[in-house]
C-alpha cells in the first residue's frame, strides 16, 4: 500500500512510503522515520483522523478515512539542536512585544480609529463580505469570551512539536472554568480558517467535553486602520462579531490577545495577555492562564463590562482580595 506524503517545511516536501495493507498508523510512523530520519515519536500526522479526533498509533490504515495526502510534521534530531539554540538566542535578543502599543498609545490611537468613518466603512464592508464559522449556537444569557491563539494559547514558533508542549499551561482548565462562569468561546485569529481548525483541534479544543467553543473568525474578518505615529496595521474589529451574533455586545464581550493593537476599535474591552514564547522555556513557570481564570469568573455577574480597565485586571484581583480578607476579619 503506497501512502503519499507532504512534509511540512521538510526535505524531500513530498514522498510516498510503502505499507502492509493491515498497517498501523504506528507502523507508518516508522515508515516515514526510515525515508526522512525524523524519529517516529516526533512524527505528527494532522489530518489522520478516526472521526472527529486525531488516530491513534494503534488505529490500523484501513479502518480510517486516508486523506488523499497525508500531512506531515517533525523535526530531524540532527536539526532540534540547532533550532533550540536559535530559540534560545531570540529570547535573549526580542523585544517582549513585536511593534506593539503601549497603553497610552493604544488610549490615543483608538481614540481616532474606533470613530473615524474610513475604518467604519471598512468594517461595514467585512460584515457584508466575511463571515464566520458559527460551530453551535450562542447559549441564552452567555457572555463572551473573544481568544486570540498565537502565541495566546499555544506557542507556534517554538520548536516544541506535541501538543503538549505547544500548549499554554493550563489551558483547558481556563477554558473549562470560563465556559462554566457563562462565557461562551470564540476563537479569532489573524490567520486562515483551516488554519485555526488544525490548530485547535490538534490541542483538543474543539474536541472538549468540557466546554464549547461558538465559533472561528479568521482574518478575512480583520480591517486595517492607519495613523501618523504607527502607520498601517491590521486589528480585529469586534463590531464584525456582534453583527454576525448580536447575543454579544460591548456590554458582555471581553477579548484576549497579546497584541493590544488587534483592539484598537474596542479597546476598553481588549484585555493584553502575556505572550507565551520559547514554550520549552516558560512551560513550568507560566501561570498566566490561572490568574485569568479568577479574573473573568470574577467580573462574570457584572451586568456591563465596558466600564472595566481589563489590562488592570491583577490589581482588580488583588483589591478583591483586600475587601475579602477584611470581610472575613470583621466578620
Amino acid at each position: 500500500m503506497k501512502v503519499a506524503v507532504r512534509w511540512s517545511g521538510g526535505d524531500p516536501s513530498t514522498f510516498e512510503v510503502d505499507v502492509n495493507g493491515d498497517a498501523t498508523v504506528c507502523e507508518l510512523k516508522r515508515a516515514i522515520e526510515l525515508r526522512t530520519s525524523v524519529k517516529s515519536s516526533r512524527v505528527k500526522l494532522l489530518n489522520v483522523r478516526a472521526g472527529a479526533k486525531l488516530a491513534s498509533d494503534e488505529d490500523t490504515l484501513t479502518t480510517l478515512k486516508m486523506p488523499k495526502t497525508v500531512m506531515m510534521m517533525g523535526v530531524r534530531e540532527s536539526a532540534l539542536a540547532a533550532m533550540r539554540e536559535s530559540e534560545a538566542v531570540a529570547e535573549a535578543n526580542a523585544p517582549e512585544l513585536e511593534d506593539d502599543l503601549d497603553e497610552t498609545s493604544s488610549r490615543e490611537v483608538a481614540a481616532s480609529c474606533a470613530t473615524d468613518e474610513r475604518f467604519l466603512a471598512k468594517l461595514r464592508n467585512r460584515i457584508a463580505s466575511a463571515s464566520m464559522k458559527v460551530l453551535r449556537e450562542p447559549r441564552v444569557g452567555a457572555k463572551c469570551l473573544v481568544l486570540d491563539i498565537d502565541y495566546t494559547l499555544f506557542d507556534h514558533r517554538t520548536t516544541a512539536e506535541t501538543p503538549e508542549e505547544i500548549m499554554r499551561p493550563h489551558l483547558h482548565e481556563f477554558l473549562t472554568r470560563a465556559y462554566e462562569a457563562g462565557y461562551d468561546l470564540v476563537i479569532w485569529s489573524a490567520t486562515s480558517l483551516k488554519w485555526i481548525e488544525l490548530k485547535m483541534t490538534e490541542l483538543g479544543v474543539l474536541t472538549s467535553e468540557s466546554f464549547k467553543v461558538v465559533g472561528l473568525i479568521d482574518s478575512t474578518a480583520m480591517i486595517t486602520v492607519e495613523t501618523a505615529k504607527y502607520g498601517l496595521f491590521n486589528c480585529k474589529p469586534l463590531g464584525f462579531l456582534f453583527a454576525k451574533l448580536p447575543q454579544y455586545t460591548p456590554k458582555n464581550t471581553l477579548m484576549f490577545d497579546d497584541l493590544s493593537r488587534n483592539f484598537v476599535m474596542n479597546p476598553q474591552l481588549g484585555l493584553k495577555i502575556r505572550p507565551f514564547r520559547n514554550a520549552h522555556t516558560h512551560r513550568a513557570t507560566d501561570r498566566e492562564l490561572l490568574g485569568l481564570a479568577r479574573y473573568v469568573e470574577a467580573i462574570s455577574k457584572l451586568e456591563d463590562f465596558s466600564g472595566l480597565n481589563h489590562n488592570r485586571w491583577e490589581s482588580y484581583l488583588a483589591k478583591r482580595d483586600r475587601n475579602d480578607d477584611a470581610n472575613d476579619r470583621a466578620s
